[in-house]
């Protein structure tokens, strides 16, 4: 395993995922980071886009998830993304994403709901 590490940080994307009828009606602020692992050190000595992932597609990719059909739960939102990303970009060994509810509807006062999963590509 490569302890190399591209890493797109707080991405921001409005989706209608929620519990609550109410969130998946008026939708609500997300915010996602992707730690992708993966060998970067060709990329670093040729210069070239091909031997490393192109981050807009990645973005596109995550995008793709978090403004797509609604779903329940913040943990379902990460385990698409994390399968997504390993199933798009054969290179990545392992990732890791992060998604943050911002505003979760709780009666008590907070910075924000997160869930991180890590998944590595099965060999």
């Amino acid at each position: 395993m490569t302890s190399d590490t591209l890493t797109l940080s707080r991405l921001h994307f409005f989706g209608h995922h929620g519990v609550l009828p109410e969130e998946t009606a008026r939708g609500q602020e997300f915010e996602v980071t992707v730690r992708l692992e993966l060998p970067l050190a060709e990329a670093g000595r040729t210069d070239d886009l091909t031997h490393t992932v192109d981050y807009r597609a990645v973005q596109a990719a995550v995008r793709g998830i978090m403004e797509g059909p609604p779903r329940r739960l913040v943990e379902a939102l990460a385990e698409a993304v994390a399968a997504e990303l390993l199933r798009l970009f054969p290179s990545v060994q392992a990732v890791e994403v992060e998604v943050v509810k911002l505003k979760p509807p709780v009666d008590f006062r907070s910075a924000g709901l997160s869930v991180r999963v890590r998944r590595e590509r099965s060999t």
